[in-house]
């Protein structure tokens, strides 16, 4: 079996140079498989709406909090290294990711020696799903960071993938004293979608998509959208982890927050603040990444111009102060997950020369 082998290329606003580093994976324990009929079916488990019934890699807690006069149940993983280096890593989930996906990498910040928190984000995955609430990234960034001050965290750096980023952005904003460093990965909201042309979309259209997912449907955008078309069943696990919360019974509740969190990714761009970001920012880019929110909904010219991830993340790294980017080439949306041996690597390296601070 051939090793997967991925080219990362480092951009750094610092230096105006340009390394070239080549990084060579471990064969995957599981083959690629093209497209088929094996990746179009709905069989599975049934999980709660806080996807009871799922296990995570490392114990839940939880943190109760009144939020928008609702009471809220913050679901998060505390992982302590055996041999502390006295920072904190908080691993940040995307849209159609939990904390639970974050496995490979909290096992290797743990074995580096970082302290790790992967929260579940209010209307996802493990945490409370509200009929009714607010959502802003304001008030998720919030909602974060008094999670971090419950656990007595005073500086963390923010590791943050898709969704997640846009997140850690208005964190990395709102907080920055008590934000180390900003680490991105293939982060969504490096454009501003409805201002390049893609039609308002009503948040009932968003719920009445929502409610036809599907394990099948689930599997064909993450092949062509996370994995460059290529598919290995070690992706199976995330796909019936979102599939199971729709064979449910909190079906509903589960696709009208999910409607909901599209409205917000969608209305609310952070593009136009990256240059007040004063946190040292890395971007760990898979440049094959074609994710853009509505695109679907947008006519073919416009969809045209959308999610091109490499000339993207090249204008975000000269327009944030301290920003570094590593892309590589061959891979898509979650680097991580796709190629974990190089992305850990570049991760690693990149966080390494900051000095440590005590939590």
């Amino acid at each position: 079996m051939s090793a997967v082998l991925s080219a990362c290329v480092l951009w750094s606003t610092s230096s105006l140079a340009t390394d070239t580093l080549t990084a060579s994976s471990a064969p995957s324990s599981t083959a690629p498989t093209a497209s088929g009929p094996q990746t179009e079916g709905n069989d599975g488990p049934a999980y709660g709406p806080e996807l009871q019934g799922f296990d995570y890699p490392y114990p839940v807690r939880s943190s109760s909090f009144t939020s928008q006069r609702q009471v809220m149940q913050m679901a998060y993983m505390d992982v302590q290294p055996q041999h502390p280096n006295g920072r904190v890593a908080v691993v940040l989930h995307g849209k159609n990711f939990c904390g639970a996906t974050w496995q490979q990498s909290i096992d290797t910040l743990s074995n580096a020696g970082y302290r790790v928190i992967a929260p579940d984000q209010i209307g996802f995955c493990k945490s409370t799903k509200p009929e009714a609430y607010q959502y802003s990234f304001q008030q998720l960034a919030h909602n974060t960071h008094a999670l971090l001050e419950t656990l007595g965290v005073k500086k963390a750096t923010l590791i943050a993938h898709s969704t997640g980023g846009m997140i850690a952005i208005r964190y990395a904003l709102m907080y920055p004293q008590q934000t180390e460093q900003l680490v991105l990965v293939n982060p969504i909201g490096l454009e501003d979608w409805k201002a390049k042309g893609v039609p308002p979309i009503p948040v009932d259209r968003w719920y009445e998509r929502e409610l036809k997912t599907s394990a099948g449907s689930i599997r064909r955008y993450e092949e062509g959208t996370y994995y460059t078309g290529q598919w290995r069943t070690s992706y199976e696990p995330w796909v019936q982890m979102l599939a199971g919360m729709y064979r449910g019974p909190g079906k509903d509740v589960v696709a009208w927050n999910s409607a909901l969190l599209y409205d917000m990714i969608y209305t609310q761009p952070v593009v136009y603040e990256f240059e007040q970001i004063k946190t040292p920012t890395l971007l760990l880019i898979g440049d094959k990444d074609t994710t853009a929110i509505g695109k679907e909904f947008a006519p073919p010219e416009v969809r045209a111009t959308l999610g091109h991830y490499p000339e993207l993340a090249r204008l975000a790294v000269e327009r944030i102060p301290h920003a570094t980017l590593v892309e590589f080439p061959e891979l898509g949306h979650a680097p991580q997950i796709q190629d974990p041996q190089a992305f850990h690597k570049a991760l690693l390296s990149e966080l390494a020369p900051l000095v440590a601070h005590p939590y």
